[in-house]
């Protein structure tokens, strides 16, 4: 036997010597109470091979039955899958950084814009927009938010700054549509008049206008997929400040308001279909979603070498 073997057969002869101080098992002669343990563990298995008292010291320790057998060492266990949410292989947590939040916010903003802006497109009938409170509060509003924030511990200016802002956005706007929150409408509407109000609502949507047309500038290195959100998104804020700016007798030009919608669900798939190319990899995916990066681009410059090489 090696040196090895002798110190690993030792260690437990001396753990259940311990274990025979506390009564977990003795020989026919000892009452349990022996004041030499490690004497009566020796009687009771002078009589056995090796292999046997290194059984009766194992058996000792954590009972009898199948499953003293079992391994249950932390090298053996694994969390549990769907601990993590996570649907494809799993991945351990050592040395994971964050995760891309990105497609949380991105999905929030497009829900939310996505449900407004079929109201704003007359969509059976409807023109009252009262259910979008809910959403911009929780979804489009916090939960973007949140999105935003954990964009600036991973280091994304940009993603911080889009996502918190537009988060901010459709919180304003649902205060603002809250019957009774803060009196914004009445309050404007009694000092100002209806056109008054609309044309206060029109500068509100002409701001984000020109917000969101900075971002757009800063997308122009990016993908074509991450362009066409910005883009089709200003248009929709350009459209809807324009449909509440040219208001007569109280309404906003119901043609730029559809118009605004319009191109607000084009926004709200393109921020899905960014989304899902975030989240879709090989571990969960058959595909991975194609978003096009522009020519004169880092990556499309990369593309296009790699492409020149192979081809030589």
């Amino acid at each position: 036997m090696s040196a090895t073997a002798a110190q690993h057969h030792t260690d437990h002869a001396n753990t259940a010597t311990a274990g025979a101080t506390n009564g977990h098992y003795s020989n026919g002669n000892s009452n349990g109470n022996s004041a030499d343990p490690k004497a009566d563990l020796e009687k009771a298995t002078s009589h056995m091979t090796h292999d046997e008292r290194h059984a009766a010291v194992h058996a000792a320790r954590f009972g009898y039955g199948p499953l003293a057998h079992m391994r249950s060492t932390a090298e053996t266990m694994l969390p549990a899958f769907g601990g993590e949410f996570q649907p494809g292989l799993y991945k351990g947590v050592e040395g994971r950084k964050f995760a891309n939040p990105a497609p949380l916010g991105l999905s929030a903003f497009a829900l939310t814009t996505f449900v407004l802006s079929l109201i704003n497109m007359g969509t059976l009938g409807l023109s009252e927009p009262t259910i979008i409170i809910s959403l911009a509060f929780a979804y489009g509003g916090l939960v973007q938010l949140l999105a935003g924030m954990w964009e600036m511990a991973v280091g994304n200016t940009f993603g911080a700054t889009a996502l918190s802002s537009y988060g901010g956005f459709w919180i304003a706007f649902a205060i603002l549509l809250t019957p009774g929150g803060f009196d914004i409408e009445p309050t404007l509407e009694e000092s100002e008049g209806a056109a008054g109000l609309l044309n206060n609502i029109g500068l509100f949507l002409m701001g984000w206008f020109i917000f969101t047309f900075i971002l757009l500038i800063c997308t122009l290195k990016s993908t074509v997929a991450f362009f066409f959100l910005f883009f089709t998104l200003d248009l929709a804020f350009l459209l809807l400040g324009i449909g509440y700016l040219r208001n007569s007798g109280g309404h906003p030009n119901s043609g730029c308001i559809k118009a605004g919608g319009a191109f607000g669900i084009l926004a709200a798939f393109a921020a899905w279909y960014n989304a899902l190319a975030g989240i879709a990899d090989t571990s969960n995916s058959f595909f991975i979603i194609p978003v096009v990066h522009f020519p004169w681009s880092e990556t499309g410059k990369q593309q296009r070498r790699k492409t020149t090489e192979h081809t030589a």
